[in-house]
């Protein structure tokens, strides 16, 4: 044992160096860079059970609490069940024959070491969580770490990176620097893709050949080569105006008609370009992103009926946060009572699709006959990993309550003749570790953008009522 404490104190001094430069002329070149120490919460290793090879050079640290927590959440189908299984084999193929209190190399020549870190306990009164917050909780436990690394490596930048915003201010009211865990997240929402445009000032002759011939080749329209399934209104003035998106397979831009799906029209040309994506066969990945009352929902159901006897089945899922249901476990009556108030806002809106019709006609009774024969499932995402996605017309609401990986593991699912359409509002996010950038509906537009399978469309203008669109802008 004391063998062990002397070559783990020889390692902390070594790694207790400053960084040393030689000059070759005028030349400055670093020979040992000062690398940070990084400590990971439960939430980062459950985001993303690779996140500790996500460090560069830099040294990772997980407290032995983590380990703890991650135990509880081994046992289970959901995508968090999975990612503690995993990180749990991950740490044990890093650790092999070595013991994980003691800093152990991690694979890759340029990454860092690690270790488990088994002192959880505060440095004094003064410098203890549970007593500073007077409370014994496991992330007053992960601070105390931290804070004993702070001191312990006096010359190294050691930071906290959690998902718990909570958590973060709490380390930052200790003077601990604490980071949000961003290797998988969208810098700029402000440039993330749209889907469609508007493009002014288009020749009225142009519009005029388009309409004539169906297909022009995107040089006569515009200057640089589009996005694939890129939506755009074209204009010449208000009263002259062209719905197209740009073909991939014919490098060229096509024009349409306003669509409609089993009863519901589009309202605005936005709806329209979304209508567009849901119906078209050669689109197997459709996302669109839009706030409450821009008819996400309305018009992936909508197309789907459209499209239901292309389809062995159509899914309409929502997650529940949180995903692993453990909290409707509380509610009242058998399951399906458990589930159905999350699963309301769906039947809301095939219930309003369905009354496009009369109870008397086909339409109208083809929706019961399709929910009766499990043709039509309304479930929880949980409900159908699993399954055979084969064949499947698959809509995933609240997709900004997923985690990228969760997103991944849900299209790399998808068998032959399947199309998944994920919906949501990145700005309207359940989950209490994800947020606009990183939450797995907004990779998957930055990400996915410009594959010849994929469109996508942003819904902005409101079309719910007008007093919802009020409450949007000014409340």
């Amino acid at each position: 044992m004391a063998k062990s404490n002397n070559s783990e104190r020889k390692l902390s001094n070594e790694l207790e160096k400053p960084t040393r430069k030689t000059t070759r002329g005028a030349k400055t070149v670093k020979l040992q860079a000062t690398k940070k120490i990084f400590v990971l919460d439960t939430s980062v290793v459950l985001f993303d059970h690779k996140s500790i090879k996500e460090f560069a050079e830099h040294d990772i640290v997980i407290p032995i609490t983590v380990l703890e927590e991650v135990d509880h959440f081994k046992k289970g189908n959901e995508d968090i069940n999975f990612s503690a299984r995993e990180f749990i084999r991950l740490i044990d193929k890093i650790a092999g024959e070595n013991n994980l209190h003691d800093w152990i190399p991690l694979n890759g020549p340029t990454k860092g070491l690690f270790k488990i870190d088994m002192n959880i306990k505060g440095i004094d009164e003064e410098r203890d969580a549970d007593v500073i917050f007077n409370e014994f909780k496991n992330d007053h436990k992960i601070l105390n770490c931290a804070l004993r690394l702070t001191e312990e490596y006096s010359k190294r930048k050691v930071v906290l990176v959690t998902k718990d915003v909570n958590l973060r201010l709490k380390a930052k009211a200790m003077n601990i620097i604490a980071e949000d865990y961003k290797t998988v997240q969208i810098k700029d929402l402000d440039t993330l893709y749209k889907g469609h445009s508007v493009e002014e000032n288009i020749p009225s002759e142009k519009i005029d050949e388009l309409y004539e011939k169906k297909y022009l080749p995107w040089k006569k329209i515009i200057k640089n080569e589009p996005v694939a399934n890129h939506f755009y209104l074209l204009k010449h003035t208000d009263s002259k105006t062209c719905l197209s998106y740009y073909n991939p397979e014919k490098s060229s831009f096509e024009v349409f008609e306003k669509p409609s799906a089993y009863g519901i029209k589009p309202k605005n040309y936005e709806q329209a370009f979304a209508l567009r994506a849901l119906l078209d066969p050669n689109i197997s990945l459709v996302t669109i992103q839009g706030v409450a009352g821009t008819g996400k929902t309305l018009l992936a159901l909508a197309a789907a009926l459209e499209m239901r006897r292309h389809y062995r089945q159509i899914y309409l899922a929502r997650p529940i946060v949180p995903l692993s249901n453990r909290d409707i476990g509380y509610l009242p009556g058998d399951i399906k009572s458990k589930i159905n108030p999350y699963m309301e806002p769906l039947y809301d809106n095939l219930k309003f699709i369905q009354n496009q019709y009369k109870e008397t006609e086909k339409e109208h009774k083809a929706v019961n006959e399709m929910l009766e024969n499990e043709k039509l499932m309304v479930t929880p995402l949980a409900y159908i990993r699993g399954r055979s996605l084969s064949n499947i017309y698959f809509i995933i609401d609240e997709a900004q309550n997923l985690t990228p990986h969760e997103v991944k593991t849900i299209i790399t699912r998808a068998g032959e003749g399947t199309k998944i359409v994920f919906t949501g509002d990145i700005y309207q996010i359940d989950s209490p570790y994800l947020d606009a950038h990183s939450n797995g509906l907004s990779v998957l537009i930055d990400k996915v953008k410009g594959s010849s399978l994929y469109a996508h469309v942003s819904l902005q203008r409101g079309e719910r009522s007008t007093l919802a669109n009020l409450a949007n802008e000014l409340l």
